[in-house]
């Protein structure tokens, strides 16, 4: 019985879901990829394949008129009788004569910009026409390597050996999505993913969405990395030449003008190509432009392309974009990739009015069972047929997954993996078992050896144990860490357990406790190797440490869509270190200062008395406007720009050995990043607090500010530190109020300016204040260029810093080095 219903429900698609298929060629026979189809004043489009096959789903008995158009050749129009049988129509192509009397042609007046300014004086207009609708969407993304090296840096790349040919090339990664999408101009999205398809992974879930590529001419700009300037916006002039190259008439005999557009700066976000304009109505008939990835301030990206397509219906004379393409390659390290998104449009409706709750919160959402969807449903809503390099893929990466999530296969690979090499003492080790999902892992002390003045040269190890559920998307953590100061002379460890509940609130609770050394400032704003090399070649003792016994446990989840709750309840004995170490590479009289951050001269008080105490702290993140995508095996948060994030915490202290140690502590944080269109971002972080009865409390419970004294930082955004301003300086039990803003240009002003254009680096400005009672607020400002290096190694920034209190204080050069973040 259940093999005839599978029967009939096969001959049922076929007699549904009949189509119109077949071949566009070239006069020459040779297939035209990514050709236009679609069926005349109806939204029911498609587009050819790399081997110039196309499919038409059409689903209603009758006559149509099939139109094939690609940009540099005549459109030509098929007419059809269609009964729900698959229908087979090829059709040939041949180039298009352009013709350059359609438009008066003045030697002394270039006709394109003309044709332009009625396209910007028409975009409000004609971006209105599409301003709301309904329609299905499909895409399908395929990233290909060529010559993949063997190794970078001695590390060997063996994760694709299965899946790309002898020459280290092949398809990395192919998958496809089928949804219903709804949208309102500028940036509400509703989507619906009904069936979703990754190579290899049959629980995979492909992220390839509408939103993400919503790329509208008739804006100002286009999102990539950098807000990227139409060459239809109102500021066009400013950023792109144009050339007439042409003009023809097209399947409804409207005009086309085939305008040429170059940037006028070669380093700024503009594109390359052809912007193809209807010349009644100054629509967009077709777009056809490039850009390089140094222009996109994206140095990994070598060029990207974008091609779109719009069809036009003789009953709501709208022209509406039916097909897109991205085609890019982008290359670092060797590693050479190139990738192609296909994107077909069809079945639009442009309702008046949309219904008030259409949009909320949730922008996307995934069908129940929509990665499971058998192939025969695949062949009877794809509109882009598989070519056969795709389809070959699909059916051995679907073979290898079998074999690989067999016992022999992953015992086999393991083997391989968790051999034993001397190196692993040093380097470390990781033993797993693939088909239990669980492993071990020792950290290995050689990247984790670095001196500090109380224990001399310190090593750190850990040993830990995760059991994963790959499909809930969560784990189990046990672990351990030890740290031996070789000049103290003395062994501390610590035990952590955690625990992540489930992937749809991120429940997870984390238990810890052990002995361990810390640097007063928690946030830890001196990173070990830049101490490191601080005080060997500079004799400078700027991380200030003491020890901390404790037991600890902190639990976290969403309490609602924007809401973060975290709970944290730690009980600790907290004793002052003295230094042990006075090792140093430089031949010098000088001494290392003590550690003592309130008297670093002071090399017999105490830092503090050695106490006990009992903390409890809250904190509650909101997230306005907190957009998300709601998945089968979880929910995954997008951040909402246009509304702040706040924080609120209350710390309060109790149990201790002395009262005196005890306070409460109430703090907030506001934290907003801007876009300034093609100008820049600006990055907000406000933050403050106030102690109460905290006249005595420890040094250790102070609010302390991340200074920085070594003139070396990560090289990220600065909005949470001050970057001349001493580490425990300003430290206070009392109130504060911080405010850090940082504007980043995005290369707007240095792609203007000769030679410095070169360098394709970013303008960064910066202010920093802090103000607490009893001393004048502490300022800096700050100008650098971030996005400087060799090539594609964009790993540096530069910053020259001035400081105020009242009056000028002092300035200082910062060096950002990106790599640390990696490194540590």
């Amino acid at each position: 019985m259940k093999k005839i219903s599978t029967l009939l429900f096969l001959i049922f698609s076929v007699i549904s879901f009949g189509q119109v298929k077949g071949v566009v060629n070239d006069l020459q026979g040779k297939p035209i990829a990514f050709a236009n189809v679609y069926v005349k004043d109806t939204y029911i489009s498609t587009t050819t394949n790399d081997q110039g096959k196309y499919e038409l789903n059409i689903k209603i008995s009758g006559t149509y008129t099939i139109i094939y158009k690609y940009l540099g050749y005549k459109t030509e129009k098929k007419i059809v009788e269609f009964n729900k049988v698959t229908l087979t129509v090829d059709a040939t192509l041949q180039e298009e004569e352009i013709q350059l009397n359609e438009v008066s042609i003045s030697t002394k007046v270039n006709p394109a910009i003309e044709i332009i300014k009625n396209a910007i004086a028409s975009r409000k207009e004609n971006s209105a026409k599409t301003a709301k609708y309904n329609a299905d969407f499909y895409s399908r993304g395929i990233f290909r390597v060529k010559n993949l090296p063997k190794a970078i840096l001695g590390q060997k790349l063996d994760f694709f050996d299965e899946v790309i040919d002898s020459t280290r090339s092949g398809i990395l990664y192919l998958s496809e999505t089928v949804s219903k999408i709804t949208f309102q101009k500028p940036d509400k999205m509703k989507e619906t993913i009904i069936a979703s398809k990754v190579s290899g992974n049959d629980n995979g879930f492909s992220f390839n969405n509408a939103a993400d590529v919503n790329f509208d001419f008739y804006e100002n700009y286009l999102d990539f990395n950098v807000k990227v300037v139409s060459p239809i916006a109102d500021n066009a002039f400013n950023y792109y030449k144009y050339k007439f190259d042409g003009s023809f008439v097209d399947d409804n005999n409207k005009i086309i003008d085939k305008i040429k557009v170059t940037p006028k700066r070669e380093n700024e976000p503009a594109m390359v190509g052809y912007i193809y304009i209807v010349d009644d109505s100054w629509a967009i008939y077709a777009v056809d432009l490039s850009i390089k990835g140094s222009q996109m301030q994206n140095p990994a990206l070598n060029t990207l392309t974008l091609k779109q397509n719009f069809s036009y219906n003789n009953t709501n004379k709208i022209w509406a974009k039916n097909t897109q393409t991205i085609d890019f390659e982008a290359g670092m390290f060797g590693i050479n990739i190139n990738g192609k998104f296909t994107y077909v449009f069809s079945n639009f409706d442009f309702p008046e009015k949309l219904e008030k709750k259409t949009f909320t919160n949730e922008v996307l959402k995934f069908e129940a069972n929509a990665n499971k969807k058998e192939d025969s449903f695949w062949n009877t809503i794809r509109p882009v047929p598989l070519t056969l390099e795709e389809s070959t893929d699909y059916l051995k990466k679907d073979a290898i997954q079998t074999k690989k999530k067999s016992k022999t296969y992953l015992d086999s690979i393991d083997n391989k993996r968790n051999k034993f090499r001397v190196s692993s003492l040093l380097m470390g080790y990781n033993y797993s078992n693939s088909f239990k999902k669980w492993s071990i892992n020792y950290d290995g002390p050689l990247m984790k050896t670095s001196f500090n003045t109380v224990q001399g040269w310190k090593t750190q190890s850990g040993l830990s144990y995760i059991k994963r559920d790959q499909e809930k998307r969560t784990f189990t953590r046990v672990g351990s860490n030890f740290d031996y100061g070789f000049s103290e002379n003395k062994l501390r460890a610590t035990g952590s357990y955690v625990r992540k509940f489930n992937n749809i609130n991120n429940a997870m609770l984390y238990v810890n406790g052990g002995s361990s050394v810390n640097q007063f400032n928690g946030n830890n704003p001196i990173s070990n190797m830049v101490n490191t090399f601080s005080s060997l070649l500079f004799k400078n003792n700027f991380m200030k440490l003491y020890e901390k016994n404790f037991v600890a446990a902190n639990f976290g989840r969403e309490i609602v869509n924007g809401l973060n709750m975290n709970f944290n309840l730690e009980y600790s004995e907290r004793k002052s270190l003295w230094n042990t170490s006075d090792q140093s590479t430089t031949k010098t009289d000088d001494i290392y200062s003590y550690n003592n951050p309130i008297l670093p001269n002071d090399f017999v008080t105490p830092a503090f008395e050695k106490h006990n105490l009992m903390k409890a702290n809250v904190v509650a993140v909101i997230k306005f406007g907190q957009h998300y995508w709601t998945r089968p095996d979880g929910k995954y948060n997008i951040g909402n720009d246009a509304y702040p994030t706040i924080s609120v915490g209350l710390e309060k202290t109790f149990a201790a050995n002395d009262k005196k140690y005890e306070y409460t502590l109430l703090s907030a944080r506001v934290q907003q990043d801007f876009t300034l269109g093609n100008k820049g971002d600006m990055k907000i972080n406000l933050r403050g607090g106030k102690f109460f009865t905290a006249d005595n409390i420890s040094f250790v419970d102070y609010k302390h500010f991340n200074g920085n004294q070594t003139h070396i930082t990560g090289g990220e955004s600065y909005t949470n530190q001050f970057n001349n301003l001493p580490y425990y300086s300003a430290s206070t039990n009392n109130s504060y109020f911080e405010t850090h803003i940082e504007h980043n240009d995005k290369g707007f002003l240095m792609n203007k300016i000769p030679l410095l254009n070169k360098l394709q680096s970013q303008l960064v400005l910066g202010f920093h204040n802090l103000a607490i009672p009893g001393r004048n607020p502490y300022q800096e400002f700050s100008v650098g260029l971030d996005n400087l290096g060799v090539g594609k190694a964009k790993l540096f920034r530069v910053d020259y810093v001035r400081s105020y209190q009242n009056g000028y204080q002092g300035n200082t050069v910062i060096f950002g080095l990106k790599f640390l973040n990696i490194l540590e």
